[in-house]
This record gives structure tokens, sequence and C-alpha cells, in this order.
């Protein structure tokens, strides 16, 4: 199976990473400057279950990109999405499968749109890493899972192959018949995660030695609400892991969303927070907290805009 990874990033660098020294048929499809730079250095990936040190990767401009792949692995950002799917465009033939990694939902209507929804698995990862400025991949943590699954019955005929490749490379993977249902599940959290610790512009342990843990949860109870609105009511165990994150006293969790604001960077309070807003079946709240958290955001994207217009 040959699988092209948009982009040689904090997450698509890594699973890349994997799936290549598990001896998998690997491309990357990056810029110039990431191209140079692994070039020069190498895949570099520094990991408690391993370091990776792979010279020279192979890579691919989008220019030169015109034949097809059997499988397309997606983990951009949302805001650099629609140039992502220009980028890889040419590599989607009629047999190809494309691997969204992406937080939320929005992104599968873009990509449904775009090349057909028989053509766009189900797909979420939980890892944390990070990119420093020379390149190398940073992992944090004991976890490096992805889940991926069926869309429809067609789908699910042709996933094998998919299972293949992706089991036995160096990371927790696992194939999943209610994809849709866990993807909804990690939006209503981190949703609910990156409103209230960007309302708040503090860690959940501060939220809660505020005494505003009942905020945290209001805005998860509302989060899962608009889920089940939708058909995906999150499963108990869920909402519970959820609730005990936001709350825990101590905890110095914060949604990388706070992180981004609070570097100065652009942030995904569209496809996160605000298309969530924009699938409520309720009656418009005007005290809606998540309403009140998105509005929060785009105002920090306005002055971004405002006073640094070319970043």
């Amino acid at each position: 199976m040959r699988i092209l990874v948009v982009g040689a990033g904090a997450i698509g660098g890594y699973f890349g990473a994997r799936l290549l020294k598990a001896g998998r048929d690997v491309t990357f499809l990056t810029r110039p400057r990431r191209t140079g730079q692994l070039a020069t250095t190498g895949l570099i990936v520094k990991s408690a279950f391993g370091d990776i040190d792979w010279p020279a990767p192979p890579t691919i401009s989008a220019e030169r990109l015109s034949e097809n792949f059997d499988l397309i692995i997606l983990s951009c950002k949302a805001y650099d999405l629609d140039a992502a799917i220009e980028s890889f465009a040419p590599a989607v033939g009629p047999n190809s499968l494309i691997l969204p990694l992406l937080n939320g939902m929005r992104h599968l209507d873009a990509l449904d749109g775009r090349f057909g929804a028989e053509q766009v698995l189900g797909g979420l990862c939980s890892i944390s890493t990070t990119l420093d400025d020379e390149g190398r991949i940073h992992h944090f943590g004991n976890f490096h899972n992805l889940a991926y699954g069926a869309r429809s019955v067609g789908q699910a005929e042709r996933i094998a192959p998919v299972a293949a490749a992706l089991s036995n490379a160096g990371f927790d993977e696992r194939r999943s018949d209610k994809i849709a249902l866990e993807m909804w599940e990690k939006w209503t959290f981190i949703a609910a995660a990156a409103s209230i610790t960007c309302l708040m512009r503090a860690a959940a342990g501060d939220i809660a030695a505020a005494g505003a843990s009942d905020l945290a949860i209001a805005i998860l109870d509302e989060c899962a609400g608009i889920a089940a609105d939708n058909g995906y009511a999150p499963r108990e165990p869920s909402i519970i892991r959820g609730r005990t994150m936001l709350t825990a006293p101590g905890s110095e969790f914060v949604a990388s969303m706070l992180r981004d604001i609070e570097r100065g960077a652009p942030i995904e309070a569209d496809h996160i927070v605000g298309d969530l807003v924009g699938r409520s079946k309720a009656e418009p709240d005007p005290f809606s907290l998540l309403r009140i958290a998105y509005a929060h955001l785009k105002a920090y994207e306005a002055r971004r805009a405002r006073e640094f217009p070319k970043t």
C-alpha cells in the first residue's frame, strides 16, 4: 500500500516516521523549507517509545505530485485545510482512501464535497507532540493512539488493506465500528476544554481554585447536548472522563488552543467551537457559555488580524 502523509509536522511526521520504520511505503508531501530540512537533517523523533532518526525520508512537492496513492493521511490544522486539499488532490484516485485526523467534523464536509464521501474515512488520534525550531518531533506522555473506521458499508469492504498497513507499526492503532460517535465524543471534550480554559485564560486546576468548576461542567454539558441533538450522544464514560479532567484540583491541563493564544498564533475557533455552536438545534440563548466562549475566541482573532495583519 502506497501511503502519502500530508506534511511532516508534529503529528503527521510522528505517525509517518513510525510507519516508515515499520517498513511501510511512505512518502511525505512537504513544502520547500521542510523538504530541505528533512534532506539535510533527516526525520527525527524523540519519544519514550523509541527515538527515530531516518536520513532523507521520501518526500514529494505538490508541483511534482501526479500519481495516485492508496492511503492519504491528513493531520493539518483546520485553517490550513483548503490549501492542504489543493496540494494532495492529484494523489487521489478512484480507489484512494483519505484518513483525516483533524478534530471536529467540519473537515469531513469539505473532504466529502471535494472527493466524495466514499473516499473519506473517519479518524482521530490522541497524542501530544511538538515540532521544534530544528524540525525535530518531540513526543510527550505515554500514549500515541490512532483510531479509524469506515463511514459506510462500501468503505467497510475496502478497509482491510488500511488495517494491515496501520497494524504493528509502533503505535497503538484501533479500527472502530463507531468512529463517528468517537469523533463526536472527542469534539465534545476538546470544544469544552478550549472554551473554558481560553475563556478563563487558566488551567483546569486554576479554574477549580476559583470555585468555577461548575462553569466547566456547564460548558461540557452544553457541548454534549449539541452532540446528542445531532444523534451522537456521548457515552457516560466519555462524560465522566471529561468532567474529571476539567475539574481536577491542582491540574495544569489547558487546551492547546490556549497555548496558541498565549503565543499569538492562529487558532481553530470556527472549526472547533463555532461549528459546534452552529449545529445546535436549541433556541438561541444569549447567555450560552459556549457562545460567549466563541465570541471571546473570535475577538482574539479580530484583534490579532488588526495588530498583525500579515501573520
